[in-house]
């Protein structure tokens, strides 16, 4: 029942793992997304790229028909999954206890913007809309720049991640004690989840903190840096890595000197350590530093376009780029041995696909 992106995405998920998963959609276009762009021999991959692998059936709620299949496979079903606003599956008559009634052993995941309680629960939201509300755009950017919105949508991701978890987690309760169970996930409760270092400071200091751009707020060197020719990321989370770095980069008395011996000290002098750093760095080119730096022991990597990402060696050995229905997609990151990891896969359907052997099976 979910559609967009974060119910998708979670349920996507499933399907890359071994569930069998039918996608239930309205009447006229289906979901929104199959409107959506950029599209690919007709095909929109905003759709495509989080419906691999499922069932497509179209029915009409309000109907009686129709909602009789619907009952149906919830009397069949493991999970159900929504992400109307709050209140919308009530008025349809599918509440979670109307559901449980027909099958207890039922697990009934709803996400949505706010979660199912709050005073905001009924607000419609986007994930924008979430990563306004959640701070998230507060911390992102720089300084002397506006917030910036993360450059995709996490709200949605970081929500249909922990649907995913919700549901895997009553599916391993329902084994124990035979019975189902609600969940509720909120994109902003996820969102919030994630801030993590912003709220440490927050609880530490009693104030909002203030963006700082690639900066980590706790580590130095922990950042972008420039060299001859361009920035690459380097990240020394301890004293050790720092002198590593230092030596690595034939500075080795950098480590030495009491305003940066240690992490505490490099924090307070962060400003000062990087422009020590960057006028070394500044003199050769950045394949240069980053070959050395690596041999060194050190985090360390490129400022990667998307493109460059996507076609990298790693990205190829662990199988994160895959074909489902003749297009190329991000694959599933959880490897599991004994479990196949297949580089195709079947792609998403079209609308109302399924629909005669569905109406078939559940009449």
């Amino acid at each position: 029942m979910t559609h967009v992106l974060a119910g998708p995405f979670g349920t996507t998920i499933f399907n890359d793992l071994g569930a069998r998963v039918i996608k239930v959609e309205a009447p006229g276009h289906g979901d929104d997304t199959r409107t959506y762009g950029p599209f690919v021999k007709g095909q929109s991959l905003y759709f495509s790229f989080v419906n691999r692998g499922k069932e497509s059936v179209v029915l009409n709620l309000k109907e009686d028909t129709d909602k009789q299949i619907f009952l149906n496979m919830i009397r069949r079903a493991d999970v159900v999954t929504e992400n109307f606003r709050p209140g919308t599956m009530d008025k349809l008559g599918f509440s979670y206890d109307a559901l449980s009634a027909l099958n207890p052993r039922l697990v009934y995941a709803s996400s949505s913007g706010y979660g199912q309680t709050g005073p905001l629960a009924r607000s419609p939201a986007y994930d924008t809309v979430i990563q306004a509300m959640s701070g998230i755009m507060s911390l992102t950017g720089f300084p002397d720049g506006p917030a910036t919105r993360v450059g995709t949508s996490m709200a949605d991701l970081v929500a249909g991640v922990f649907l995913f978890i919700g549901v895997a987690s009553a599916l391993y309760s329902r084994e124990q004690t035979g019975k189902g169970a609600r969940v509720d996930v909120a994109m902003f409760d996820g969102m919030l989840s994630f801030l993590e270092h912003g709220v440490m400071e927050y609880v530490a200091t009693g104030k909002a903190p203030e963006r700082i751009g690639n900066r980590h707020p706790f580590m130095t060197p922990f950042d972008t840096f420039d060299a001859l020719d361009q920035s690459f990321a380097i990240c020394a989370g301890n004293d050790k890595l720092f002198a590593a770095l230092c030596t690595a980069i034939g500075q080795p008395d950098l480590a030495k000197q009491p305003k940066y011996k240690t992490n505490v000290d490099r924090m307070t002098n962060h400003q000062d350590l990087k422009s020590e750093l960057e006028a070394t760095l500044s003199k050769q080119p950045a394949d240069h530093w980053l070959q050395v730096i690596h041999d060194a022991g050190v985090p360390v990597a490129p400022i990667l376009d998307v493109a460059a990402a996507i076609e990298h060696p790693q990205t190829k050995a662990r199988n994160m780029m895959i074909e489902a229905g003749g297009i190329r997609m991000p694959g599933n990151p959880v490897k599991i041995d004994g479990y196949e990891d297949p580089a195709e896969r079947v792609g998403a359907p079209e609308l109302d696909q399924h629909g005669a052997a569905l109406r078939e099976e559940f009449a």
